[in-house]
């Protein structure tokens, strides 16, 4: 590899190095996988990148594979950001913020993917605007990563997830050339698959596939569903009025199609005005059903947290605003932690209000910001930030199966086939709810070191994505399945939509060089082998460990 990396740093503006320690270093993700790339590329400009690439592809032409991963924070939790091969770290150079405009009908922010979601909502919010669409890890994921996985978070339920608020991207493809996405019309659609380049042969199987496959995307891809596995965008790409646009593919992919050099953001106004109500119940079936009650009033965000993990928390002192003084036992079943965002204030004190009656029916226990600050009821739904780095030696909670979605009608059925499953792996699992996208989180205390421990991984995953398939759910929703979850997810999609998924990989993809493994059927030994016995989230240590 060093023939390699000189080559490279000879051609690219950027820094190429084979270091050992660096290499350990982006061996890991947030994942509980391990792979140690061969050589880390720190391009300066989006010609480094497609320098890089022409290299694979010419290198694979002679039957030489050298995959290509690009990784922004090293956040993500499925292994996609991890790979044996080059390693394009955006997070070094390719973080600026290159135009927001504020004349503009849509106010959009122009930027690489290396900016994190916190640098660019600083910056937005400086001027009266915000992307409301980004995830837990918001202080150290990068926008390139979150588009890649099209990461929901908080607010996603009414705000939508990151790809939502995408309008253009420049893609460098497997071949090195750059292309620029955006929806074009019909003549312009023909003028693309007249060109006699990747690009225009992309353009042409795209529409082949999109036409001789229209009743199977109809029937079986729904475009209203947040759906991260495979490559469920092929239903947005094509409008009926015969306008096209390549962006919804690459959103969600994680680097398989191309790599993503520049995005475009609309954004909107920001509001910092919310009103909060923390309510806590004595069973969990008395939360569901006050969280179905108001879900009605449409409130920005609405999440039912799981009484065990307070228990845990307090545990290691930690106290929180609902307990009770004189209350021996501060035990509490289940907490929903509600907020109202409405730039309206009468829309919020109308919601508020009514949503204190639904509680006071149930006679659940409600603690507002009109007496606490929403500082201090942040606290409470971010309760995981104390439980997941467990003080146990060897003992760690690690992201497994977080971020599937269940129908919000199915969600008490589902959390009944939780327990029991929970039951049979000798674990707890306790849900964490976003009732307004669906999404629940769950996560079990593991040894990772031990062989017993390390066998139940897998079984649970699949174990886990076959109950939430079982429940109308959607197991990879709030990103993607990258290589941990996707033998899981693939099982659980029907073949002939898998079959197309494939199809639209090799039209991107025909050598293999985009973030092999991510997105695809890998041999279970391989997986085993590639367990990090060591998983810790010491990394993000000095952020808050909620995700």
């Amino acid at each position: 590899m060093s023939k390699i990396s000189k080559y490279l740093n000879e051609h690219l503006l950027g820094e190429v190095t084979v270091d050992e320690a660096i290499r350990e270093q982006f061996a890991n993700d947030s994942s509980i996988l391990k792979i140690k790339p061969e050589l880390i590329v720190s391009p300066r400009v989006t010609n480094d990148i497609r320098k890089v690439a022409r290299f694979t592809w010419q290198l694979a032409e002679k039957g030489h594979v050298l995959p290509i991963t690009v990784r922004g924070g090293g956040s993500d939790q499925t292994g996609a950001s991890i790979g044996k091969g080059v390693i394009i770290n955006t997070l070094a150079h390719l973080n600026e913020i290159l135009f927001i405009s504020l004349k503009d009908k849509q106010r959009i922010a122009h930027v690489q993917p290396g900016v994190t979601y916190k640098s660019l909502n600083d910056t937005l919010r400086a001027s009266g605007l915000n992307l409301p669409a980004y995830p837990e890890s918001y202080l150290y994921s990068t926008v390139g990563s979150g588009v890649a996985n099209n990461y929901s978070g908080q607010l996603s339920g009414s705000k939508g997830s990151t790809g939502d608020w995408v309008t253009k991207l420049e893609v460098v493809l497997a071949n090195g050339d750059v292309i620029e996405t955006g929806r074009i019309n019909k003549r312009e659609l023909n003028r693309k698959k007249g060109l006699q380049t990747l690009e225009g042969e992309l353009y042409r199987k795209l529409d082949g596939l999109i036409e001789d496959n229209e009743q199977l995307i109809t029937d079986k891809i729904d475009d209203k569903i947040r759906d991260n596995a495979g490559y469920s965008g092929i239903a947005k790409v094509k409008q009926r009025d015969g306008s096209f646009d390549l962006t919804p593919l690459f959103i969600g992919s994680q680097g398989t199609l191309g790599i993503i050099s520049e995005i475009v953001f609309k954004t909107e106004f920001y509001n910092s005005d919310t009103s909060v109500i923390v309510a806590t119940f004595d069973s969990a079936e008395s939360a569901r059903d006050a969280a179905d009650k108001i879900i009605k009033n449409e409130p920005t965000s609405l999440e039912l947290i799981d009484g065990s993990l307070f228990d845990m928390a307090n545990e290691k002192g930690k106290i929180f605003p609902f307990y009770s003084e004189d209350k021996a036992d501060n035990s509490v079943a289940a907490v929903l932690y509600i907020s109202f965002n409405d730039f309206s204030e009468g829309a919020r004190h109308r919601k508020m209000k009514h949503t204190l009656k639904h509680l006071a029916k149930l006679n659940a226990n409600v603690v507002t910001s009109d007496k606490l600050s929403n500082e201090e009821l942040a606290t409470i739904r971010e309760v995981a930030s104390t439980v997941l780095n467990t003080e146990v030696k060897n003992e760690s909670m690690p992201p497994l199966i977080d971020g599937a979605s269940v129908p919000s009608d199915r969600i008490e059925e589902f959390s009944v086939s939780v327990a029991d499953l929970a039951k049979k792996h000798h674990i707890e699992l306790p849900l964490y709810i976003r009732y307004m996208d669906g999404v629940i989180k769950t996560r079990p205390i593991l040894e990772l070191n031990k062989v017993g421990d390390k066998q139940k991984v897998f079984k649970l995953i699949s174990e886990y994505a076959e109950l939430v398939t079982k429940h109308g759910g959607v197991f990879i929703s709030e990103s993607g399945e990258g290589r941990l979850k996707a033998n899981a997810a693939i099982e659980n999609i029907d073949p002939e939509v898998n079959q197309l998924y494939e199809q639209i990989r090799s039209a991107f993809d025909p050598f293999g060089t985009m973030n092999s493994g991510v997105k695809q059927k890998n041999e279970m030994k391989i997986l085993v082998s590639a367990l990090d016995s060591n998983y810790s989230r010491a990394r993000f240590s000095q952020y808050s460990p909620h995700s």
